[in-house]
């Protein structure tokens, strides 16, 4: 039975799969959950450990031990000797340094279900991770806070800002070791009246929909030419209601929970700024469930370039819509932000979309599709998404110093 709001009694919007949830997939037993160091198991100096939870159940799943500042420091020197002139590692070719790395990237594939449990935790406090693998073919895995992450600077990190920020100007203090940042971004998608409408309606909320909006390339300003508005709008719902909501590692399913409450608590927070700021709520907008961390796909037209869900990192499960009248306005209006990490074009038009590429202030700009990453091409981002490149050959340099040998001969030819 329908409420007038369009929502079921149970508090579900109208296209929503009804609870109960498929059950949860059961996976293998967790067995290692102390710090991994130097390749031996440790407990934490400091006697402190920290819950994981499943976010589709509530449920714990295990405790963590946490490692400290002290611990940290362990395996900074660990990984130091290691990679001291003559160590095993040093002296090891090319291609038995690829086989490892290989070898680990088939362990990873094999126990992926087990990693995905273990990335539940409290992401309040910015962390940091590092993967060993063992000779007996395990995968070992050291997880550590950021502020205590020292031989950088011995200062905790206060949720709020800017990691990266704080990152870098530690790194200068210290030795001046290169640092490369992937800080985010506030993704623009402009939508040209002469594109395939259903395609840029399924590209988009690819975007904004993946990973439960978890992703850095979230597409959350979608700008749409005022001629196809209403039509966009109105195919984003109905492909929004076809949304499976449930447990991850159900195969059926296309959305998950977020990733713990306080990043839930920040997403609802936003999407009610939203409804105050005079944004329209076409769909969606509340959780589903009371123990899990499920939010519906969420969808606002009538968005405005000063409300926050125009402006901050929603990070979550919410898509934005906002209209365009001409393209000098829209690309103004695109770059417009501290961010600069992707943006994306659609357009039947190649000279356009070529144009209007050139002119956005964003490391990466997909035509006519969206987050189609590739091993080859370089990804990173401008202003306050980072700086220094990932993937294809820029990222080489950024893992690689130079040296000039200059040898004087005693004859010349």
């Amino acid at each position: 039975r329908m409420a007038q709001n369009g929502t079921t009694e149970n508090g579900m919007a109208e296209g929503i799969p009804a609870l109960p949830f498929p059950q949860p997939i059961k996976i293998q037993e967790i067995r290692c959950t102390k710090i991994f160091i130097n390749n031996e198991w440790h407990t934490s100096s400091r006697g402190g450990t920290f819950p994981t939870f499943n976010p589709a159940t509530g449920v714990k799943i295990c405790d963590v031990e946490e490692a400290d500042k002290e611990d940290v420091d362990k395996a900074v020197e660990a990984a130091r000797a290691a990679a001291q002139r003559g160590s095993p590692w040093r002296r090891m070719d090319a291609s038995s340094r690829g086989r490892m790395l290989h070898q680990l990237a088939d362990l990873m594939e094999r126990d992926r279900l087990l990693l995905a449990t273990l990335e539940t935790l409290d992401t309040g406090k910015p962390f940091l991770q590092s993967f060993f693998i063992d000779l007996d073919g395990s995968i070992k895995t050291l997880r550590y806070y950021a502020g205590w992450a020292d031989k950088i600077q011995g200062k905790s990190l206060p949720v709020g800002e800017c990691v990266g920020q704080l990152i870098k100007e530690a790194a200068a203090k210290s030795n001046l070791k290169r640092v490369t940042l992937e800080l985010g971004g506030k993704n623009p998608c402009i939508v040209f009246a002469d594109c395939d409408l259903q395609m840029a309606v399924k590209e988009t909320q690819k975007g904004a929909f993946y990973n439960q909006g978890q992703c850095c390339t979230a597409a959350s300003r979608v700008f749409v030419e005022e001629s196809i508005y209403e039509e966009f709008v109105r195919c984003s719902v109905e492909n929004a209601k076809k949304i499976v909501i449930g447990d991850p590692l159900d195969p059926q399913t296309s959305q998950g929970p977020q990733i713990d409450h306080q990043q839930f608590v920040k997403i609802m927070d936003l999407i009610e700024s939203g409804k105050k700021e005079g944004a329209r709520l076409e769909y969606g907008g509340t959780a589903v469930g009371e123990k899990n961390l499920f939010i519906q796909p969420t969808i606002f037209s009538g968005v405005k370039d000063h409300m926050r869900i125009a402006k901050e990192e929603v990070f979550g499960p919410v898509q934005c819509i906002l209209s365009f009248k001409s393209q000098q306005e829209v690309i103004e209006r695109a770059n417009s932000s501290q961010y600069g990490l992707v943006s994306a074009i659609f357009t039947t038009s190649m000279d356009r979309a070529l144009s209007v590429s050139a002119s956005l202030e964003t490391g990466t700009v997909w035509i006519n599709c969206y987050n189609a990453l590739h091993t080859q091409a370089p990804f990173g981002g401008y202003k306050m998404s980072g700086n220094g490149r990932e993937l294809g050959e820029y990222a080489l340099a950024e893992y690689t110093e130079v040296k000039a040998v200059t040898i004087k001969l005693s004859e010349t030819l």
